[in-house]
């Protein structure tokens, strides 16, 4: 059978040239996609935001934590002791070590004016933009889906045109994946493989991207281009190591610890972290929850292997969320949140594909038995 013409996208669908056995199979998964999004309505969150300014202590706890390292840095502190004492005043649990973030973005931060970071962001945030204009070029077939599918990428990006979260490591981590995302191409990799280390170097769990990177490219053949990705990691493992030397030199045995990581919260937490982080936050979860679904089989729809490597990355962070996620680290979502709706500009096709094939008739072979 051979593909429709593609309806939004410049070319056929993933789901265009399917069986019908296939297509009913991938219909029935996808329905229990949409259905398992419904978790969210079940699914235990953070806790309501009051958006009063008496109450800016409580609802930015974290965010006000981190800017108060800064503060102490530019003060002449170093880092390791600013950040022990801040967590200790907090009540913040010290132990393991990575309860300490690393130092590079309060750092950078203390050595610059405010206004000299918020100015960074917004540019971040514009690259960005322009990185995924770029990258969804040709992609469709005509002018208006490209700018709806930046028009949900701007959706994505809500939490992250925001200054007063300039301190906020998942800001800056979520928007560097998401540019390198954009520039990686088969022939045009470096760029991205830098991007990826600076954005772990801000945030380690941006360590789940990058080991994404490495196994999609040993499993297209690009040796070269995993080594690049892998090498990143070592790099990474030395400076955790060092990190977690460091703060053995100022934690306490007396120090709290924390109550670990196991939150088992399940898909519906997912769900609702990706709602919580991006527009979707403006819709009942009864309407958001299944887009989440919609934009995750949209991105499988893209016949691109970008889409397939964001669809890994998008799987990946889920797990993490769904299996060690708790109500208090719902932010972790950030680390995905600015690409993630973009899906849905691709799912309109996906989806009529998908019914097409899966109605598609059986077609009947006849045998006539001439007699002579």
């Amino acid at each position: 059978m051979s593909p429709r013409p593609p309806f939004w996208l410049a070319e056929p669908s993933r789901y265009a040239a399917l069986s019908q056995p296939r297509a009913r199979i991938a219909a029935a998964l996808l329905a229990l996609l949409l259905l398992a999004t419904l978790l969210a309505l079940a699914s235990p969150g953070p806790p309501p935001v009051s958006h009063t300014p008496a109450s800016r202590a409580d609802d930015q706890r974290d965010v006000m934590l981190y800017e108060t390292i800064v503060q102490g840095i530019r003060a002449g502190g170093d880092y390791y002791s600013v950040t022990a004492q801040a967590l200790r005043t907090g009540d913040y649990p010290m132990r393991p070590f990575v309860t300490f973030r690393l130092p590079t973005l309060a750092v950078v931060q203390a050595a610059l004016p405010r206004l000299a970071t918020i100015a960074l962001l917004y540019a971040l945030v514009a690259g960005v933009g322009y990185a995924w204009y770029l990258r969804l070029g040709g992609v469709f077939n005509r002018p208006a889906p490209r700018l709806i599918a930046l028009a949900l990428l701007a959706s994505g990006l809500m939490a992250f045109v925001q200054s007063d979260l300039i301190a906020f490591h998942e800001i800056w981590g979520g928007l560097l994946i998401a540019l390198s995302l954009a520039v990686r191409r088969e022939d045009k990799w470096i760029e991205a493989v830098a991007i990826g280390l600076i954005a772990m170097l801000i945030r380690e769990n941006a360590a789940l991207y990058v080991g994404v990177m490495v196994l999609f490219a040993l499993a297209e053949g690009r040796r070269r281009e995993a080594i690049g990705w892998a090498a990143t990691l070592g790099v990474l493992a030395i400076v955790v190591a060092l990190h977690a030397h460091a703060v053995a030199m100022v934690v306490r045995e007396t120090d709290p610890a924390s109550p670990g990581w196991a939150g088992l919260l399940g898909f519906g937490f997912f769900v609702k972290t990706m709602q919580i982080s991006t527009a979707l936050d403006l819709a009942p979860l009864w309407i958001a929850a299944p887009l989440v679904g919609l934009a995750l089989f949209g991105w499988s729809a893209w016949r691109s292997p970008l889409a397939l490597r964001a669809l890994g990355v998008f799987t990946a962070y889920a797990l993490l969320l769904a299996l060690f996620g708790r109500t208090d680290t719902f932010y972790w979502g950030l680390m995905i949140a600015p690409t993630l709706l973009i899906g849905l500009a691709f799912a309109p096709d996906g989806l009529r594909d998908l019914i097409a094939a899966a109605r598609e008739p059986r077609r009947k072979i006849i045998v006539t038995r001439v007699t002579r």
